[in-house]
């Protein structure tokens, strides 16, 4: 994120925030059968103008603002991230209030969860239990996904309402991993039978993405506090190895003071890691130092999100290029060698795949 777009967000959450309004128009009967890639993009803050993108990578054919065709409405007021659980697509839409949970085929929404305040992510624990993160907020929330509701609150310890924030999470055996992100440092261990936090590991300046590898080893990358200004501390961001069982870093690499470091993905196999500074970097999960070479050198834009296919391992990366005009998404092989370029909605940042 911007350090501009980061400052307005932290000034305007409370006072602007409100529930989106939903205008119903004309539906289109569209249908994306087979295996494909969601594309969310963010759209403007303020704006209401998130939308979805869906591409077929054996046809190269994309189809832009399904949500909008299949629905009669717009998706909200920025779109955050989106999972597939349960045979259904679940789209998080942060300033909006909401996750909407749609048909992934004929993208017609099937239902609502509207009881979260900040929604960021949404990781699911059976069919009638998930967690949804929330940012300028200290709670995770408990929802049940079968029923679109509110259950409970985990209140995460010595973190204030107004700066507090969860972020990304990952599962292993009964546990589940969240980065504390903005303004925090921390990763916490959430056993999800009990719902309660069973441990805790201090990390660098805002911990964000987050991966688990083959071997089960988490690796979680900090932005550093992503400008410099920051009042929660500004330092070299980091990427963590981490024993999920004993919580204690194994390795820990750190970039260059200033740079932008995010979007950590690994490959389907869980053996190579990919992120974006600048550049697109990757090395695998047994190397000893960072690469000094990047995979693929950007031209003149600017890399805003990032996912590797994991059939067949190529790389998908998003271009913001001014935050005000559609964007679009540079499809790579494993190799690094353009394959296909295709527009998609305004700030594309977020993947799912079917």
């Amino acid at each position: 994120m911007r350090k501009s777009v980061y400052i307005a967000f932290i000034l305007l959450f409370f006072v602007a925030t409100s529930c989106m309004k939903w205008d119903y128009g004309d539906v289109e009967n569209i249908e994306a059968a087979g295996e494909g890639l969601f594309i969310v993009n963010e759209g403007n803050f303020q704006y209401g103008n998130a939308s979805l993108s869906y591409y077929d990578p054996s046809t190269g054919e994309v189809e832009n603002e399904v949500f909008l065709r299949a629905n009669g409405y717009k998706l909200g007021d920025v779109a955050q991230s989106m999972t597939l659980y349960g045979g259904l697509g679940w789209i998080v839409v942060n300033r909006s209030q909401v996750i909407f949970a749609i048909d992934p085929v004929s993208f017609r929404e099937r239902g609502r969860i509207t009881d979260v305040r900040s929604p960021r992510y949404i990781h699911f624990i059976s069919d009638k239990k998930a967690y949804v993160t929330q940012i300028w907020d200290n709670r995770i929330a408990v929802v049940n996904p079968s029923t679109y509701s509110l259950i409970s609150y985990i209140e995460v310890p010595r973190m204030e309402m107004e700066s507090g924030s969860t972020e990304q999470m990952v599962q292993v055996g009964r546990y589940v991993y969240v980065t504390c992100w903005s303004y925090q440092d921390r990763l916490l261990k959430i056993d999800s039978e009990t719902d309660m936090i069973a441990g805790e590991l201090t990390l660098g300046r805002q911990p964000r993405s987050l991966v688990v590898d083959s071997r089960q080893r988490l690796w979680i990358l900090c932005d550093g506090g992503a400008y410099a200004d920051n009042p929660s501390g500004y330092e070299a961001p980091s990427l963590y190895r981490v024993n999920p069982e004993t919580m204690e870093i194994e390795r820990q690499w750190h970039f260059r003071r200033g740079s932008e470091v995010s979007s950590l993905a690994i490959s389907g196999d869980g053996t190579q890691l990919y992120w974006l500074n600048g550049d697109v970097w990757s090395m695998t999960i047994d190397s000893e130092r960072l690469p000094v070479r990047p995979l693929v050198k950007r031209l003149d834009t600017i890399y805003y999100g990032l996912t590797v296919s994991p059939r067949d391992g190529d790389i998908y990366v998003a271009d913001a290029i001014d935050y005000q005009q559609h964007g679009m998404v540079y499809r790579y092989s494993p190799e690094g060698e353009l394959k296909d370029k295709f527009y998609v909605g305004i700030t594309p940042s977020a993947y799912c795949w079917k």
